[in-house]
């Protein structure tokens, strides 16, 4: 058996292993503003399997966190009209940084910094298998979809723009 090189440990890693959740690391090259698509194509995926894990914040600078398939957008209208906010937006790189713990290009909703509350896209709990950011640019890990709802207690929406 080769040894091939592991990932660094994330903070993702870490909670996952924590709450004994069985996932699969997929590394990929890294490209700056690549995105979901990007890495779908690098690792051979439909790009409908990545999520993009989305830092956003209401009208009262509260943040959030969406979860939405890599080939779909997020509309914010229909997002803060079913979350009952008044108005959604996406953070600012440095503010979803610090909110989350993780770079932009990295950010996973397990181990953030801060609680926020997690809202799904739910056509994203069909699926058999998703691919999701692990906590650092260029490493998604592969996991059932249902750990967003029974472990990260995310809310689901209907939020895809068409």
């Amino acid at each position: 058996m080769s040894m091939s090189k592991k990932p660094s440990e994330t903070l993702a890693t870490q909670w996952l292993k924590k709450q004994q959740i069985p996932f699969t690391e997929h590394v990929y090259e890294y490209t700056a503003k690549g995105g979901a698509n990007d890495a779908a194509q690098k690792l051979g995926l439909d790009p409908h399997l990545t999520i993009k894990t989305l830092i956003m914040e209401d009208e009262k600078k509260q943040p959030l966190v969406v979860l939405m398939h890599g080939d779909q957008e997020v509309s914010t209208k229909n997002l803060a009209r079913q979350t009952g906010a008044k108005h959604i937006q996406p953070c600012e790189p440095a503010t979803a940084q610090r909110h989350s713990g993780y770079l932009v290009g990295g950010t996973s909703p397990f181990g953030t910094r801060k609680t926020m509350p997690i809202w799904v896209q739910h056509t994203i709990l069909t699926l058999d298998t998703i691919y999701i950011n692990g906590g650092k640019r260029g490493m998604l890990l592969q996991l059932a979809p249902h750990i967003l709802i029974d472990k990260l207690l995310a809310q689901p929406v209907d939020v895809a723009l068409d």
